[in-house]
């Protein structure tokens, strides 16, 4: 039975030492290694080193493993992480691969240098372990050639994403020697232990998504230069508006880098010919640019510059920097109106002004592109789309966006201006399939071979759209909707403006706890939107203070506390599935839950202090609470200590950077489960409510809550004081910070004193209501709602 307790990544540069902190991420201690140096560095010299001393010759992979501490956006979900990555040389510790179960390549690109590397592997690794190269384009069945017979079962290519946490793809490259046994079990591997979404690619130039990403890129450039279109403008119909990040096209080169880039595409054009070499050769003026060292965010300037605040764009005639334009034509103030990406596509690719011409000299070719390539790259259509979206970002894929304008209406605009559409799409046609994909009976199928075939999902991968319309909704409002998930348990879906959290929602977690209690086993708080919940209503609070309601806001504080208190002692377990942005009130809803299961890419925080506020829906005391539950059992602690990081997480507005800074920062506590599959996040927790079940579930009995008092507030007070006076923060700032400390100290009581939990909730709802009436906090509420950001007043 093949497993991987243990790994070796062997190139410790960006690539290979973020690969080998996704793997300590999810707790595979992984042995990284590079070249041993030749010379030594001054500091070395200094401190009388030689290159014998093992400081010196691990010094390159040592030196970035540190760097992933630093790095941003960060490779590492939390700076624990780092204890699981070793650092080493090739020179000292090839033996060690008899040791590891899975050693990666990552090693410059080169097939000279790979294949000397892998011979050393060959002499060092044990039968039976998996090797793998993450290539981005060299041949992998070339890589293996002349290795043992065993070292061939178990090679293939495993093309990470960069940067390796935060990209979903995994192109998995078998040769026609590796095991089937090895690519399903790598494949599953990268699935639910990885967290990857998987794509089975051929071994062709570049796979799937470069290949089609970086003829996509091409294609742009090359159309920006004939119609005349400048560099801003292409972005800015490249972007969201179409389904696709907001780097768009020019932005998305300087992150990625411009020689990057360029060697990619040049690995193409070596290896094809005829039409397709012509659109792989990189224009002129990006080659001049790559000389400079105008190579994008790593140099300081690429496609585009930063000057003070604002953001220039390269005129690719002149190679100077202007102001950056838009493109704003009829057809794209039309497309604003539709709702969802296919409606918007539709409305620009048939429209006959700049942008729509633009966009569909843009999507025309890169559809024929991809739909030529099928059976050449990918098996089917779901690979190629799927590889697009998971590693490009992309909404749709190349035969989802053919759909969205609709196959038969862009074949015959195809063919009218003399293209050449490829004879299996014609042929679909004509045998009256008008789509890639359908739907029937809440499930999927793809269109293949004269056939619709069903698309094969991976059980964990729960889909609420399909459950809502093959079972109905159990309940719905404008808020929420209560879904029957199957096995007794039911979800809790949010589905207001953000997810933020109204008088709708507040009513829905009544009645789904009500329900659940009656008749399931349990309840999931989870969705699939942009964020679990990006905190309450801030609308309607700053409406409802503006207008002087206070009564109103008073009675939404206390239904809303009572929902929290709801959530806790239900009699059946309720699940929370945060993901994404999970503020504010988001945190407030799963701080009472029975369980949290978070994905790994959880951002959570109370963070009310930002808008002038402090938590009002129980936050303060369900985190202080969550802080002691945390504290080791029968050992005396300090509850001051307690209480000081309760306030500090709060008034700093602390925000986890994963679901395991979550835990790191109390948010979670040690029995709360980590999703790395964001796809399974909803299975997951589906599981911990049916093993709650199963275990017997009872809630947890009331109890009264120590809390530091008068002294402890003095306390807590000391450091806000500190700061006001060296001008960190403002009056205001204090007044907030006060309140702040009275709610968490417990009001005016003696030190270790216990108090109920109504009497917290009371202090914190009072609280919140002063601090909405102030003007400063509706200043500052005013200027979030209209920029997105703080305001310090």
């Amino acid at each position: 039975m093949q497993q991987i307790k243990k790994a070796a990544v062997l190139g410790s540069g960006v690539m290979g030492s973020g690969i080998a902190a996704h793997l300590a991420n999810i707790g595979i201690p992984t042995l990284l290694l590079d070249i041993a140096p030749r010379e030594l560095t001054d500091a070395e010299k200094a401190k009388g080193l030689t290159l014998e001393d093992k400081a010196v010759r691990n010094r390159i992979s040592e030196g970035n493993r540190q760097k992933l501490l630093k790095q941003k956006p960060a490779p590492l979900t939390s700076k624990n992480n780092i204890a699981l990555v070793e650092a080493g040389n090739f020179e000292d510790d090839m033996e060690r691969l008899k040791d590891v179960d899975w050693i990666i390549e990552v090693v410059v690109e080169n097939l000279a240098i790979k294949k000397q590397v892998f011979e050393k592997v060959d002499q060092s690794r044990k039968p039976g372990s998996i090797v793998s190269s993450n290539t981005s384009g060299i041949s992998v069945e070339a890589m293996s050639e002349g290795r043992s017979e065993d070292f061939q079962k178990h090679f293939l290519g495993t093309h990470f994403f960069n940067p390796p946490r935060y990209l979903k793809l995994l192109e998995v490259i078998p040769t026609k020697n590796t095991s089937s046994e090895v690519l399903s079990f790598m494949k599953q591997f990268g699935e639910d232990v990885l967290g990857k979404g998987v794509v089975e690619a051929k071994d062709t130039p570049n796979f799937i998504a470069n290949r089609i990403g970086t003829y996509g890129l091409l294609i742009t450039v090359q159309e920006m230069l004939k119609g005349g279109y400048s560099i801003g403008e292409v972005d800015s119909i490249t972007g969201p508006l179409i389904g696709r990040p907001k780097s768009a096209t020019f932005r998305t080169l300087d992150v990625v880098g411009l020689d990057t880039f360029i060697h990619v595409a040049n690995n193409v054009y070596d290896q094809v010919d005829g039409k397709e070499k012509e659109v792989f050769e990189v224009p002129g003026f990006m080659k001049v640019m790559q000389e400079k060292g105008w190579l994008g965010s790593k140099s300081g300037q690429g496609f585009f510059l930063k000057k003070g605040k604002e953001i220039l764009e390269l005129n690719p005639e002149s190679l100077e920097y202007g102001p950056r334009k838009k493109l704003k034509t009829a057809s794209t103030e039309l497309s604003k109106q539709e709702k969802g990406t296919p409606g918007k596509l539709k409305a620009l690719v048939y429209s006959d002004d700049r942008a729509g011409q633009l966009l569909w000299n843009i999507l025309s070719p890169a559809l024929l592109y991809s739909a030529q390539l099928l059976g050449e790259i990918a098996d089917d259509v779901t690979a190629i789309d799927k590889a697009m979206k998971w590693g490009f970002g992309w909404e749709l894929g190349p035969f989802e966006t053919w759909d969205a304008i609709g196959v038969g209406k862009s074949v015959q605009k195809m063919e009218d201006a003399g293209e050449e559409v490829p004879a299996w799409v014609k042929d679909m046609l004509e045998k009256g399939f008008d789509s890639f994909y359908k739907e029937e009976e809440g499930k999927q199928y793809f269109y293949h071979n004269g056939e619709y075939r069903l698309i094969e999902e991976n059980p964990k991968a729960i889909n609420l759209k399909q459950i809502k319309k093959q079972k109905g909704v159990i309940k719905k409002n404008t808020g929420a909707s209560l879904i029957d998930l199957g096995d007794g348990v039911a979800l809790l879906e949010f589905h207001s403006q953000s997810n933020a959290i109204g008088l709708d929602i507040i009513q829905m977690i009544n009645f789904a706890v009500d329900e659940v209690e009656k008749n399931y086993k349990g309840l999931v708080i989870g969705n699939q939107g942009k964020n679990f919940c990006v905190g309450a209503n801030l609308g309607m609070i700053l409406m409802e203070a503006q207008d002087d309601n206070i009564y109103e806001l008073d009675m939404v504080v206390r239904q809303f506390q009572n929902a929290m208190m709801k959530i806790k002692y239900s009699a059946k377990p309720v699940v929370a599935a945060p993901f994404g942005m999970t503020l504010g009130g988001g945190a407030e809803v799963c701080l009472p839950a029975a369980h949290i299961q978070a994905s790994s890419e959880t951002y959570m925080g109370l963070v009310e202090v930002g808008v002038g506020l402090i938590p009002g829906g129980s936050g303060n005391k369900e985190l202080y609470i969550k802080h002691l539950k945390n504290m080791p059992n029968g050992v005396e602690f300090d509850l001051q200590k307690v209480a000081n990081k309760v306030f500090e997480s709060i008034a700093m507005a602390k925000v986890s950077t994963s679901g395991e800074e979550a835990r790191d920062n109390n948010f979670l506590n040690l029995a709360d489960g980590i999703s790395v599959n964001g796809d399974h996040l909803l299975y997951d927790a589906k599981q911990a409510v049916l093993a709650l079940h199963k275990k017997g579930y009872k809630p947890p009995v009331r109890k009264k809550v120590p809390v530091v008092g008068e002294t402890g507030y003095a306390t807590l007070l000391l450091g806000a004081q500190a700061m006001l006076y060296s001008g960190y923060i403002s009056e205001h700032d204090l007044k907030i910070a006060k309140k702040l400390a009275y709610v968490i100290a417990g009001g005016k009581v003696p030190y270790g004193t216990e108090v109920d939990e109504q009497y917290l909730l009371d202090l914190e709802r009072e609280a919140f209501l002063s601090l909405v009436a102030e003007p400063k906090s509706q200043q500052r509420m005013q200027h979030m709602l209209l920029k997105g950001k703080p305001l310090r007043n």
